[in-house]
């Protein structure tokens, strides 16, 4: 795609089965950084903790990056997803002509609209280590794009929303995904330099300030949500006088319950 020199490898792909797939089996053969695989449609698409990712042909952008991000620790490698989380929100608004602020980040892994949110994307990170530290990565990211809410699944439509919907206009795939990748390079680099943008990580986060339910590993917490860590990329939960930190790699799942107080 012209304009995107930092790209190594750009693919589209009618159908695939996963773009995910795609992109690890590129960095398996020693394809450099960034390559970049995108989808009109998927037959097994997925989200975390092996969750299917399912979307009507030319209703989503579907898009994963794979990167190698040379001397990025192992413990800071959930940055890489929140990166491109953030270049997705300000490529999407943009893209829909949405005012600021429209989108939101849910921890750990989802791009939000609204007071009681509803899906808009989602965003799965895949790791390589070479002892401490990143020697690939694997980004995907699943935006509801051009889908019309007539056509929403009927057992998640409540809990979803897309781009079309809250533009109430169609909205141009093509200019989204260009919109992302105009965004990812300088995010990336900054990355790869050492600097990530903690605050704007922090402040798009639309479960601060309220109380949630999280499901993590055998346990289940609720309490108060106070913000995040943007060392650890760790949930902060207030319960009972105490703060409790959540690791987003044992979360199955966050919800948001009430306002807070």
């Amino acid at each position: 795609m012209a304009g995107v020199p930092f790209l190594s490898r750009l693919e589209r792909f009618a159908s695939v089965d996963s773009t995910q797939r795609v992109v690890r089996g590129w960095l398996e053969q020693g394809v450099a950084e960034v390559a970049v695989a995108v989808a009109d449609e998927q037959s097994a698409g997925r989200g975390r903790h092996g969750r299917t990712w399912v979307a009507p042909r030319d209703a989503a952008l579907l898009v994963s990056c794979g990167f190698r991000p040379r001397g990025l620790p192992l413990a800071r490698g959930w940055q890489l997803a929140a990166t491109a989380s953030l270049a997705m929100v300000d490529a999407a608004e943009e893209a829909a002509g949405l005012p600021d602020g429209t989108l939101w980040l849910k921890w750990p892994n989802d791009i939000v609209a609204g007071e009681a949110p509803r899906k808009v994307a989602g965003v799965l990170g895949e790791t390589v280590a070479d002892g401490d530290l990143v020697a690939s990565a694997v980004v995907g990211v699943g935006v509801n794009a051009d889908w019309q809410a007539r056509d929403f699944p009927a057992d998640i439509a409540e809990g979803m929303t897309s781009l079309r919907e809250l533009a109430r206009r169609p909205v141009d795939r093509d200019r989204l995904l260009q919109a992302f990748l105009d965004r990812l390079e300088p995010r990336y680099e900054a990355l790869r330099g050492g600097r990530f943008d903690a605050a704007a990580w922090s402040t798009r986060q639309r479960q601060t300030g309220h109380r949630v339910e999280v499901a993590s590993g055998e346990r289940l917490v609720e309490g108060l949500a106070v913000g995040v860590d943007p060392a650890s990329g760790a949930l902060l939960v207030e319960q009972e006088g105490r703060r409790i930190e959540l690791d987003s790699g044992e979360v199955v799942r966050c919800r948001i319950t009430a306002a807070g107080r």
